[in-house]
């Protein structure tokens, strides 16, 4: 005998109707600067520069000058195994290849590209890809250093370079308080030159620095500066430098997309090797 429930069909529309409604009242109500997976790369796919036309814009390329310049390029394992002899003959004499990011990702072409690019003539160095949300300055530079990133007075090795820009991954400023961002670096600084006798390279923008670390200065007096603006002219560095020492002009370059320019002829490139 069929039993008629009054309204229960219904009932169900109701439901299903209501749990449609409040998945869509949750999407449609999410920060506006909230991320999708989707969105978010990969950990250890972070390379040098990788926010800097998001962030910061293309506007053209260096006017030429009358000061020397030194062409360089930097690489990840992005480029895979590079094609050192064309850098080489085309006037790229120094390269950086990312060694390490965080305390988890080595390179894994870095012994090509760092050992490639020496074996054509080139000066080179390593950089590492901070991310100043997983461990402390002190335990990355560490691991930077045993993993690549350290230094030998063999005229041939530029000292290590801190790689230190917008979180690909999530928060800008990777959670941190200006003051707190300040105090990783300084961690990371101190540590890679107790270990290595070098103060490290500092890689950033601006406009980055000024937002995380509240445009510091303090670090001037000892770091090297390599900075990142992709313009015809280098742009208002980071309080505390007067002059920079590397710069990243642009991501599309021949060869190697990023091609940088060192502020000297090639016997200062030497200058900074030898320490």
């Amino acid at each position: 005998m069929l039993v008629h429930r009054s309204g229960s069909a219904r009932g169900r529309r109701f439901a299903v109707t209501g749990i449609l409604l409040a998945a869509f009242s949750l999407v449609f109500t999410l920060p506006a600067d909230a991320s999708s997976a989707a969105d978010v790369p990969p950990r250890g796919s972070a390379h040098m520069g990788m926010g800097v036309a998001a962030h910061d814009g293309e506007h053209g390329t260096p006017v030429p000058g009358r000061a020397a310049q030194t062409e360089g390029v930097d690489v990840s394992s992005h480029q895979g195994n590079v094609a050192w002899s064309t850098l080489w003959n085309s006037g790229v004499k120094w390269a950086y290849a990312k060694a390490t990011e965080g305390t988890y990702y080595t390179n894994p072409y870095f012994a090509q590209q760092y050992n490639g690019s020496y074996n054509v003539g080139m000066i080179r160095g390593a950089y590492h890809f901070a991310t100043p949300d997983t461990t402390s300055g002190a335990t990355q530079a560490n691991y930077f250093v045993d993993h690549g990133g350290g230094w030998s007075r063999d005229g041939k090795t530029l000292p290590g370079a801190l790689d230190i820009e917008w979180n690909p991954y999530g928060a800008t400023c990777y959670g941190k308080s200006q003051s707190g961002m300040v105090s990783w670096i300084r961690d990371f600084l101190n540590t890679y030159k107790a270990r290595t006798g070098r103060d490290a390279v500092i890689y950033t923008a601006t406009s980055w620095w000024t937002q995380c670390t509240g445009n510091y200065g303090g670090f001037a007096a000892n770091n090297p500066l390599w900075v990142a603006r992709y313009a015809s002219t280098v742009g208002t560095l980071p309080a505390g430098w007067g002059y920079y020492t590397m710069w990243q002009y642009t991501s599309s370059g021949p060869t190697v997309g990023d091609h940088n320019k060192f502020n000297g002829a090639l016997d200062r490139v030497q200058a900074l090797a030898n320490g």
